[in-house]
């Protein structure tokens, strides 16, 4: 079903789903009226966010006695000073993939974490790597919602609201709260996802540009009502304030036969978004290339901003093309899904990743700043590139795994050792 935020409805089995009230005396089909909230009942009605849900079981029935579980490579804000790695730009060649058997959850592995879990602020950051379905688990997470970023293998993720499939240049959001579980579509992936603690992801106002491009509302879908009827033993995994914790189920908890609402997981194709850009001079800010952002309550400052770096025609006169050299108030968290970063052709690879926190300058390497301050300016297209930022106004902290990966390149930083001194007071400057 296509639309971004849309009040929908749908349902698996014919008159499943009740007209003109949310909880009759007693629902069709001998259904559970169940509603599941995403923002507190007086929310203003534009963020206000739930969906009634007509199950099987009642949710109360997907929980018995919990114990204790441990996913040791799983870390949650606050998360500082586990490891003695200093400060500094990074960069990481990909993670390599399991050679055991290793689901979704399992596969999990936090590179950094930002602002508080518990407080509902902030982020984390993480590579996953698998090689297993999640069989007869399933998950939910009390403490964000999830964007995950496909790099290799495609997902099959059921959800209880649905089923989607995401493949590289796709994401797929789902919601705090939501339970779900992963196939692997081709034995093997790894991705990124982005655990959203705070507000949830919505698209940012366009401002001048006015009501088209950047990523259109169309371009999202939700998926249609899918359930099972499956009496099994099911394992449901949650996490909750940065802890796990399991439950035995006789039966799976994606039993929802119709739906209606606004609060549901979707997906995106990364290619149909519409990206604008300088078209005489100069390189615009890199929020222009923004796809969905998670406010933080301050105004323009965002708890996660969520940029992308698609193909696109470069066609400014008389200016550097790529992106200038920095320092800024946001940390950024980049990723490459395929092709090459224009700043950075070389050491960037697809599936490796890199960390600018706040502050710290980054920029063009020293070939890439070579190439573009003497490249001939006609049009050109950068095509076969797909990179992306999680970029948020708190610092990121690096988790012990992150700093001690063996992928981390030790020589990232002389990746500017070249840069040359230019000023030799003349109004042209030394470029011999």
């Amino acid at each position: 079903m296509p639309g971004f935020g849309n009040d929908f409805e749908t349902e698996a089995l014919p008159g499943a789903l009740p007209q003109g009230q949310n909880s009759p005396q007693r629902a069709p089909y001998g259904l559970y009226a169940e509603q599941l909230s995403g923002s507190p009942f007086t929310a203003p009605r534009g963020t206000n966010e739930r969906s009634w849900l007509y199950r099987i079981r009642p949710s109360v029935k997907h929980s018995g006695r919990f114990s204790a579980l441990d996913l040791p490579h799983w870390k949650s804000a606050p998360n500082v000073g586990d490891h003695s790695l200093a400060l500094g730009q990074l960069r990481w060649d990909p993670v390599p993939m399991p050679d055991a058997p290793t689901d979704f959850l399992a596969g999990m592995r936090t590179v950094t974490t930002a602002g508080d879990v518990h407080t509902q602020v902030g982020m984390a950051t993480h590579v996953y790597v698998a090689n297993a379905d999640m069989g007869d688990d399933f998950f939910f997470n009390a403490d964000a919602e999830l964007l995950i970023v496909p790099q290799v293998g495609g997902l099959r993720v059921f959800t209880e609201l649905g089923a989607m499939e995401v493949v590289p240049k796709e994401i797929c959001v789902i919601p705090r709260g939501m339970i779900f579980r992963v196939e692997l579509m081709d034995g093997t992936a790894r991705g990124y996802v982005c655990e959203n603690y705070g507000a949830k992801f919505t698209l940012p106002d366009r401002g001048p540009i006015g009501a088209n491009c950047l990523a259109n509302p169309r371009d999202f879908k939700t998926p249609v009502a899918w359930y099972e009827d499956a009496e099994k033993p099911c394992r449901l995994i949650v996490k909750w304030c940065g802890t796990f914790h399991a439950t035995e189920l006789g039966a799976s908890p994606l039993d929802v036969v119709a739906w209606h609402g606004n609060y549901a997981p979707y997906k995106y194709d990364l290619t149909t978004y519409s990206p604008v850009g300088a078209i005489l001079f100069d390189h615009p800010d890199p929020s222009i290339f923004t796809v969905l952002t998670a406010p933080s309550g301050e105004e323009g400052t965002a708890n996660i901003d969520f940029v992308i770096f698609p193909e696109r025609w470069m066609v400014a006169e008389h200016s550097f093309r790529p992106p200038w050299y920095h320092r800024n108030i946001m940390s950024e968290f980049m990723g490459l899904i395929y092709g090459r970063y224009d700043a950075k052709e070389e050491g960037f690879v697809p599936g490796g990743m890199s960390l600018h926190n706040m502050m710290l300058p980054h920029g063009p390497d020293a070939a890439g700043f070579e190439k573009a301050s003497r490249a001939d300016l006609k049009p050109e297209k950068l095509s076969g590139t797909m990179a992306f930022m999680f970029e948020t106004r708190f610092p990121q902290h690096l988790t012990r795994f992150a700093a001690e990966l063996d992928t981390l390149q030790d020589t990232y930083i002389d990746c500017w050792a070249d840069l040359k001194k230019r000023f030799d007071g003349t109004p042209e400057g030394n470029w011999d």
